[in-house]
């Protein structure tokens, strides 16, 4: 395989590869920070990286790859059972972080090495080393949320890193003359994959927020930047702030590409920002275990709700419970998805018996997530096997369409479906609701007779609670156990 990042071999030129708020780096300047990184941990084995928003991470993960070693990000928000966890599991030798950075007593027994950026500059301008590393060879090892237990470490190889990045190029027509805002942690595929590695395996360029607001959105649009990536909490914000702020509506309709992920977005807020700038949100999907595996096609119909077919390279297919194929491309008949292709992890670190569990015998991965698929092959997730899968009256149902429902009432803000027990119906619906006016919610009935008329009859939820707000994660996703459990 040829080098992840070409644009950094050779004589890297001075075209701008990283922005930080006011700090920028050209290509000739990764090419010396990330090479004098790779020189220093190059013997490492595996170093663990403290991922904040600045370039010191994106210096850190470069100089690793190019030095052919793996790197462990680590979410600075983690507390110190998940952290010390992570670094028992993955032993890294060394922690890379920005000098100033206070790290956590769990990262108190590895060594410490500082991304010296001005250091390297000082020393003069320079090319990248020469990656030598083959393809199936580890590149990161990221660690999933660990809903069901500790967090587990996903091997993801240097080939599914590639891969999944030249397969998001062929979809969105990703070039080099790209500028990618965004403003996603940098400790998951999203963020660091995608919003990072993307941009720079094109030779393009990528300006982070450092925090997100739509006010930093509007500048890096309305400043040249053609895509924006984001998860629906972000487009949620921005579909709330577009009536009163023109420039923002300005600067979306300039962009080239607006790509949501993580999560569905609300097809209610696909419409608010499709009717206040004339774009569509694409939708794509992906996991830690697999990269990306589906999106919706630069030049193919941006259809809301969908998160389009799958990338090239990329296998899928629906099974019933019992592993059946579900045949049927009729938007109604539920099943799991399975893929199978390039883009998948490596295994489970120290875990071979969580592997071997998350493959079928042919070698297709589980997601747990629940989808239909429309007659054209468009895929449309209907939630999570263990979450949003409600089984009710002898129906499968999908908790995301009702949630999608619910979503275009007037009452109501945000929304989530989860099912409970029933002697009746085995499972009964529940609407979980933050209320647009809580002094006057919808009632249950109001609820219930709206989404009957838009779905079906089964679909309407039979409880209605009403929260104040919903239980998220760092990135906007509903914690629906942390619902059903509390």
């Amino acid at each position: 395989m040829s080098s992840l990042f070409p644009a950094l071999a050779g004589s890297p030129g001075e075209r701008v590869a990283l922005r930080f708020g006011d700090r920028t780096l050209t290509y000739r300047d990764l090419a010396s920070a990330a090479g004098a990184t790779a020189a220093r941990i190059r013997e490492a084995g595996r170093v663990a990286v403290w991922a904040t928003p600045a370039p010191e991470t994106a210096v850190a993960v470069v100089g690793a790859l190019l030095a052919g070693v793996p790197a462990v990000p680590l979410n600075p928000k983690s507390g110190e059972k998940e952290l010390g966890h992570i670094v028992s599991d993955s032993a890294p030798t060394t922690v890379l972080a920005a000098a100033g950075d206070d790290l956590p007593a769990a990262l108190a027994g590895l060594a410490r090495l500082d991304v010296d950026i001005d250091g390297a500059l000082g020393h003069g301008g320079g090319s990248a080393p020469e990656d030598r590393a083959a393809d199936g060879d580890p590149a990161l090892v990221v660690y999933t949320s660990g809903t069901t237990g500790p967090p587990k470490g996903a091997v993801l190889s240097r080939r599914a890193v590639a891969v999944t990045l030249d397969a998001l190029a062929d979809a969105w027509q990703w070039t080099g003359a790209d500028v990618l805002v965004h403003a996603l942690p940098l400790f998951h595929v999203h963020g660091l994959v995608l919003g990072v590695l993307g941009p720079l395996r094109r030779g393009g360029s990528v300006r982070h927020l450092g925090r997100f607001t739509t006010e930093g959105v509007a500048r890096e649009l309305g400043d040249g930047a053609t895509m924006l990536f984001g998860v629906p909490t972000m487009y949620h914000r921005i579909a709330e702030a577009l009536p009163g702020d023109p420039e923002l509506a300005r600067a979306l309709a300039g962009a080239r590409l607006l790509v949501s992920g993580s999560a569905a977005l609300p097809v209610h807020d696909h419409e608010r920002i499709a009717a206040a700038t004339g774009r569509r949100v694409i939708e794509r999907y992906g996991m830690t275990e697999t990269l990306m595996n589906t999106s919706v096609r630069a030049d193919g119909e941006p259809r809301a709700g969908t998160v389009g077919v799958p990338l090239p390279g990329v296998e899928l297919r629906l099974v019933e419970d019992d592993g059946t194929p579900v045949a049927s491309y009729d938007g109604e008949s539920v099943g799991e998805i399975q893929v199978r292709g390039p883009n998948l992890f490596t295994e489970y670190l120290n875990r071979p018996d969580a592997t071997a569990a998350a493959f079928t015998a042919d070698g297709w991965f589980r997601t747990g997530d629940m989808a239909v698929r429309d007659p054209d092959g468009y895929v449309r997730i209907v939630g999570r096997r263990a979450t949003d899968l409600i089984k009710s009256g002898g129906y499968k149902i999908g908790a995301g369409e009702i949630e999608n429902a619910l979503l275009e009432h007037p009452g109501v803000r945000e929304a989530a479906v989860t099912g409970e027990p029933d002697a009746d119906l085995g499972e009964r619906i529940v609407a979980w609701i933050v209320p647009a006016d809580p002094q006057a919610p919808p009632s249950a009935r109001e609820l219930a007779d709206h989404v009957a008329g838009r779905l079906a009859p089964h679909k309407r939820p039979r409880v209605v609670r009403l929260l104040d707000s919903l239980p998220r994660n760092d990135m906007g996703k509903i914690m629906k156990r942390a619902l059903t459990q509390g």
